[in-house]
């Protein structure tokens, strides 16, 4: 199976190494949209405008399956690309809040884009306590590699949370800095990444995966490299 998966940037790579380790015999084609970034703070318009672009391009390069491998995208237009097109088409939010539905978790606080946020799309759809927080500046610090100023962003936004038994990162951007919010909290709570909640099918294919960025810089192609790890890959 040749399988799309797509984001706004570098965030997404942390959901296609998943699915590589869980499923390692498809072919993969990643788009990360490294010009456009960061899609937080985008219009709904613009988000409809790039996101159709990526899935058409994904279409073109004969996928079976396309995987929205971002928060922002996911929470606010998965029903509206689901509508569109007829390839399928996997969300990475919807995975999520069917999982905390049935855990046997109680107090949720979601760290996510102001535009994610702003959907409302876990505290409609969870039927457990929720806490939304925005964290606009999670996704420039980590594209740009600019850890220095961290630990104030973390002490700003997850300050106030308290008495919580799971945090969900929604966006994924945010598990490349999974440790360092697990440290804040003393490595007291769960903390859940969404790619863990999603499920696809298994082929016996040989194994390849493309890498396609609207933009690349050295930082970029580092941070893949570390993210990626020892994941064989070509990028164009």
């Amino acid at each position: 199976m040749k399988i799309g998966v797509f984001d706004s940037g570098i965030g997404g790579l942390t959901v296609l190494k998943r699915l590589i380790k869980k499923y390692p015999n498809n072919e993969y084609i990643y788009y990360g949209d490294t010009k456009n970034i960061p899609y937080g703070n985008k219009s709904i318009e613009e988000l409809k405008m790039l996101s159709s672009n990526i899935i058409e391009f994904l279409i073109s390069k004969k996928v079976d399956l396309i995987v929205i491998a971002c928060g922002t995208v996911s929470s606010n237009l998965c029903y509206y690309l689901k509508d569109k097109y007829s390839i399928k088409i996997i969300d990475i939010v919807t995975p999520t809040i069917n999982y905390i539905n049935k855990s046997n978790y109680k107090n949720i606080t979601v760290l996510a884009t102001q535009r994610t946020v702003d959907s409302k799309i876990f505290s409609k759809n969870i039927n457990k306590s929720v806490k939304e927080i925005p964290c606009p500046e999670f996704v420039p610090l980590i594209e740009n590699n600019d850890f220095d100023n961290l630990n104030y962003y973390l002490d700003e936004y997850l300050k106030e949370i308290k008495n919580n038994d799971l945090i969900v990162l929604g966006c994924t951007h945010y598990p490349i800095i999974k440790d360092k919010i697990s440290n804040y909290f003393k490595n007291n709570v769960k903390i859940l990444d969404m790619a863990e909640c999603i499920d696809i099918i298994q082929n016996e294919t040989i194994n390849k995966v493309d890498l396609y960025f609207s933009e690349l810089s050295d930082t970029i192609v580092n941070n893949i490299n570390k993210i990626l790890e020892s994941i064989k890959y070509k990028i164009y």
